[in-house]
């Protein structure tokens, strides 16, 4: 028997509810970890239904459902002689639980249910409960299995498994774990995007196998799964503090899977040396469930191992310009609209927004270019010709991409000036609408019924009535911001409409400084969690990365 194993992580880009699709994207990372010389394979958290169910977890449907997958799964020629570790909510004794199940050869070796929740920020997971020690769980598929806080014993080594919050909990699983003998540590995210946080996930694995030693495989969810945050996958392997593998953090591929040939020797010696345990710190044990099957071989012997990589991290600005942008794309061409409308004011917010979009184009014709037919096929849907083939970002933003910038009688030639221009070289449909005569019919009607019309304090008005009439300009330029997205490719005779995007960037959220109802008022906000400071760096980084020469000037600053 050899000592070196082959095993494969994934990043995949599931969606709520959609057990058939999410099926064929496991079938397919398997398929690929298999070709890779993988004998265990980890997908992302609760992979089966999708991450983002909400409320739908309460429903008895979608864990039939995800029991219906399970059960095509295991009858799959394509998962035999793999050990495949799975993601899907399971009622037991009544209780919902978070679950991992890990199945070979058509039988179910455990089940093991998320022992931490997170129940903050993004996240409501007290939906489920946490998990329990040992028990064993009737299954319809077979007699009984495993179930609870145990670890999995193959003939040459010992996997156990942590999901998500467990690694960030200060009494992680894998502390215990790695001293009472696993070796192999595994975990399974549904970790959302944020500025900065990349490092954050890899610092967390580096530590976990530099204390403990042992191999460390992180899979993560990728995409927006339906809801508005984006996960930004960053699969990764790791053995003795070192990362040796790991995939993409902004992609748009639907499936990508990574692997890794590792020495369990080197874990051994690691802990042979560093790890020895100490008098009075009695291991916590671990109940391990037995299988007869063997991660490594005696022909593994002459393959290579991979040896440490370095983790590149992008900076904040490549963060805004890649992140946001794949999520937009994830939740247009999951909503069946055709583009997106951006009431372009010529600020930094706003022309934010427009960057993002334009970065998105970017990565869309770079993933054509490459051959990604996924994104080709998704491409000609969302803009209704099957002979489209996008030639370049500029073109491909006249497509999908409407700007308007909306004037009133208080509007300066210098905003209106610098929305088109940087339109004309993001290459966006730009319009320029008028909304005086709506303001005056809108203050018309209020004269009409109380005999008063106010005026701005220039002209002479309280502070009451500045405010009100500042907020129906804005108040009005959200409805005219609706009505053309959805009639203005109708009024060009092309079919679909319009996603509108938001532009208020997070310090306007916590401080309550925007008019209720205004243009923040969108069907979706890219740039609802970054800061106002963050954004203007962004702009520098578009002027060089984009050259759009239409952001130079002091405004931007």
């Amino acid at each position: 028997m050899g000592r070196k194993v082959t095993v494969a992580s994934c990043s995949l880009n599931q969606w709520a509810l959609d057990f058939e699709g999410n099926s064929k994207r496991i079938l397919r990372s398997i398929e690929i970890a298999k070709s890779q010389g993988a004998k265990y394979r980890l997908g992302p958290e609760l992979e089966i239904c999708g991450y983002g169910c909400a409320d739908h977890f309460y429903e008895s449907d979608t864990l039939l459902h995800s029991f219906q997958v399970l059960k095509d799964l295991l009858e799959s020629p394509v998962t035999q002689d793999i050990i495949c570790d799975v993601g899907m909510p399971i009622m037991h004794h009544n209780v919902r639980y978070n679950c991992r199940v890990l199945f070979l050869n058509r039988k179910v070796l455990l089940i093991r249910p998320k022992m931490l929740m997170a129940n903050h920020g993004n996240y409501r997971e007290m939906r489920f409960s946490a998990g329990v020690y040992l028990t064993f769980f009737p299954c319809f598929l077979q007699d009984t299995v495993p179930f609870g806080d145990c670890v999995l014993s193959t003939k040459d080594t010992c996997i156990g498994t942590e999901m998500c919050e467990e690694m960030w909990n200060p009494d992680s699983p894998h502390t215990y774990m790695g001293l009472d003998g696993v070796e192999i540590f595994t975990n399974s995210s549904a970790s959302h995007h944020e500025l900065r946080k990349a490092d954050q996930r890899v610092n967390l694995v580096k530590s976990a196998t530099t204390k403990s030693g042992g191999i460390y495989l992180y899979a993560n969810q990728r995409g927006c799964d339906g809801d508005r945050v984006y996960y930004d996958g960053c699969a990764m392997i790791a053995i003795n503090g070192d990362v040796v593998a790991h995939g993409a953090q902004f992609s748009l591929d639907d499936v990508e899977v990574i692997s890794a040939t590792l020495d369990l020797e080197d874990v051994r010696s690691y802990r042979g040396e560093l790890c020895q345990p100490q008098m009075g710190n009695e291991p916590k044990p671990c109940h391990r469930i037995k299988v007869d099957f063997s991660l490594s071989s005696c022909d593994d012997i002459y393959l290579p191992t991979h040896q440490p990589v370095e983790w590149l991290f992008h900076t904040p600005e490549e963060e805004i310009s890649l992140g946001p942008a794949c999520w937009l794309w994830d939740y247009l061409r999951r909503s069946g609209q055709a583009g997106f409308l951006l009431p372009l004011s010529g600020g930094v917010d706003s022309s934010s927004t427009a960057c993002i979009v334009h970065s998105m184009c970017v990565l869309l014709c770079q993933a054509v270019e490459d051959g990604s037919r996924e994104v080709l096929q998704d491409v000609r849907r969302v803009v209704g010709d099957e002979s489209y083939r996008p030639q370049h970002p500029r073109e491909l933003c006249g497509r999908i991409f409407t700007t308007c910038y909306m004037s009133s009688e208080n509007s300066s030639e210098d905003t209106c000036s610098r929305a088109k221009n940087l339109a004309n070289q993001i290459g966006s449909t730009h319009m320029n609408i008028n909304i005086d005569m709506a303001v005056k019919g809108i203050l018309g009607i209020f004269s009409l019924v109380t005999g008063h019309r106010p005026q701005f304090r220039a002209h002479g008005g309280s502070h009451r009535e500045n405010l009100a009439l500042q907020n129906v300009q804005a108040r009005v330029r959200m409805v005219l911001a609706y009505l053309f997205a959805q009639l203005s490719l109708w009024a060009r005779g092309r079919p679909g409409g319009l996603l509108v995007l938001g532009s208020a960037n997070v310090d306007e959220s916590l401080t309550g400084y925007f008019t209720k109802y205004d243009c923040s008022s969108a069907d979706i906000n890219p740039i609802g969690g970054i800061s106002k400071t963050d954004l203007k760096s962004f702009l520098l980084y578009c002027v060089e990365q984009f050259q759009l020469s239409a952001l130079r000037g002091p405004i931007w600053g």
